[in-house]
């Protein structure tokens, strides 16, 4: 057992548009910081976070760190005591993975502070359960990428087979997050039950040849792979100038851009960096446009994923 671990886990975008629940891909930041101590009072000890996330629970029943870490321990047989310091970098409620990145990052931390030797991968399943308290729904597209980085596709949950996918260097992501709130519960909620053969089979060829284009770097496939059948034409509703931003940051040379996660946050995806920046600054003016103020992330993608500090 270590006295101390720090472990880091970054924001991700989940569905890369047309890999609903299936895609996602990580940022080298923003991200979350969990800092890990061994306690002598038993259970799971979360300090109470600062600033904008003061309001987040300390209860680790509620906290999506705490769920995580206590599915790992449970599944060791572990009666320990373990104290928990969150350092939020990613914001809440944004549709950039803020619940799943503190889980990543916490049981990451905890499996390295009591020397479990628990593989990457195989501590996906702990998270899982953090991300089904949070949301109902034990989707991995955000936890699999924050967890091994890069972009990842999610062949199944049970049993767990998760791809990583490549990632062309140069690729970079803008992402807006505007000041709304969308509860990730609620953009699920609006979602239709079933879909029409139609719409699955042209889905299937938008993700097919989206992965065909990371595997190849043809950049003219990612482009026209960039379509969502299913939840963007209803998520869509939620976000005030959503037609605007996206035609703002295809304007300007975008691959493409489209909801990151359940939203409100958007992501133009960038053959490179220049383009990102005047990408995620026309998206930001797009969004001021109809009244709503943002914060532009601009980062590459990561291909390391959660790791010790």
């Amino acid at each position: 057992m270590k006295n101390l671990v720090r472990a880091f886990a970054p924001a991700t975008v989940a569905n890369a548009v047309s890999g609903f629940d299936v895609l996602g891909f990580a940022l080298q930041e923003p991200g979350d910081t969990v800092i890990a101590k061994p306690s002598e009072i038993p259970g799971i000890q979360i300090a109470p976070l600062q600033d904008s996330y003061r309001n987040l629970p300390t209860d680790p029943r509620l906290n999506t760190a705490g769920v995580a870490v206590q599915a790992l321990l449970d599944s060791q047989n572990l009666s320990v005591g373990v104290d928990l310091v969150i350092i939020k970098g990613v914001p809440i409620v944004g549709g950039m993975g803020s619940s799943a990145s503190s889980a990543v990052a916490a049981v990451v931390a905890v499996n390295d502070l009591f020397e479990l030797g628990i593989s990457t991968l195989d501590l996906l399943p702990f998270i899982l359960e953090s991300e089904k308290a949070a949301t109902g729904v034990p989707h991995a597209d955000n936890a699999a990428p924050s967890l091994l980085g890069g972009f990842t596709l999610i062949h199944s949950l049970n049993p767990i087979d998760v791809i990583s996918l490549p990632t062309p260097e140069s690729f970079c992501c803008a992402i807006v997050h505007p000041d709304l709130h969308i509860k990730t519960k609620d953009a699920r909620e609006i979602l239709p039950k079933s879909v029409s053969l139609s719409t699955a089979t042209k889905q299937m060829g938008h993700i097919a040849s989206f992965v065909s284009g990371l595997y190849t770097e043809d950049m003219e496939i990612i482009r026209r792979s960039f379509i969502d059948e299913i939840a963007e034409p209803h998520r869509s509703k939620l976000i005030p100038g959503y037609d605007a931003v996206k035609s703002a940051a295809i304007s300007l040379g975008a691959l493409g851009c489209g909801i990151s996660g359940s939203g409100p946050s958007m992501f133009a995806l960038c053959a490179n960096q220049e383009l990102a920046q005047k990408a995620g600054e026309a998206m930001v003016g797009a969004f001021h446009a109809v009244g709503l103020m943002s914060e532009l992330f601009i980062s590459k993608i990561s291909s390391q994923g959660a790791r010790l500090l």
